[in-house]
């Protein structure tokens, strides 16, 4: 093999991995419009989706078994929790927030701060942040602590950043109690109690 060969292979690998090494550069620091944030923006959604549907679920897990009934379960965080993360896929200027609460099954939405709006039916997803997910018990909650503010819809506001780890998620029904929805970010817990017909 001659040398002016071997120097010209060396040259072509080199060139594949310089691309690469770009191509991975780019996909990694989530420039706006890029793949990268379509990318981190679906992951976003699948997780508000996830998130919306663990809590419907233990909520129909409850309704169903009846009054004097209770269940805990757990979620963990990965993006819902990491303002750049949010602001990033949703190229927010304000304090990425999270809205949390229940029309017939749950609803959870990624808002800015600087500017509250929810993009339900929104086509393009760019825009839409709000993610629901149906449950067995109908009903529309208002009760909610700490309630949002400057939203459309009722719900709990809190910081994405406030948001724990994992988030213990405990709902029950109890008669003798109002329906009420609690989120205490210091304990990392999430109360709910229903209450059918009342």
């Amino acid at each position: 093999m001659r040398r002016g060969q071997v120097s010209l292979e060396f040259m072509f690998v080199f060139a594949i991995f310089l691309t690469l090494l770009v191509y991975s550069v780019n996909n990694v620091t989530f420039t706006q419009n890029s793949q990268s944030v379509e990318t981190l923006r679906v992951q976003v959604s699948l997780e508000a989706k996830s998130f919306a549907n663990t809590i419907s679920n233990t909520v129909s897990q409850v309704y169903a078994q009846g009054p004097g009934s209770k269940a805990t379960t757990y979620f963990m965080f990965k993006y819902l929790k990491d303002e750049s993360f949010l602001k990033k896929a949703y190229n927010m200027s304000g304090t990425p927030q999270i809205l949390i609460g229940y029309q017939n099954g749950t609803y959870v939405g990624i808002l800015d701060s600087s500017n509250k709006n929810i993009y339900q039916n929104e086509t393009n997803t760019t825009k839409r942040n709000l993610f629901w997910s149906r449950a067995l018990y109908s009903k529309n909650v208002t009760s909610y602590s700490p309630s949002a503010s400057g939203t459309s819809l009722p719900g709990i506001l809190v910081n994405a950043n406030a948001l724990p780890t994992t988030l213990k998620i405990v709902v029950e029904w109890n008669p003798d109690n109002t329906e009420a929805w609690s989120l205490d970010t210091s304990t990392g817990e999430l109360h709910i109690n229903i209450k059918p017909g009342g």
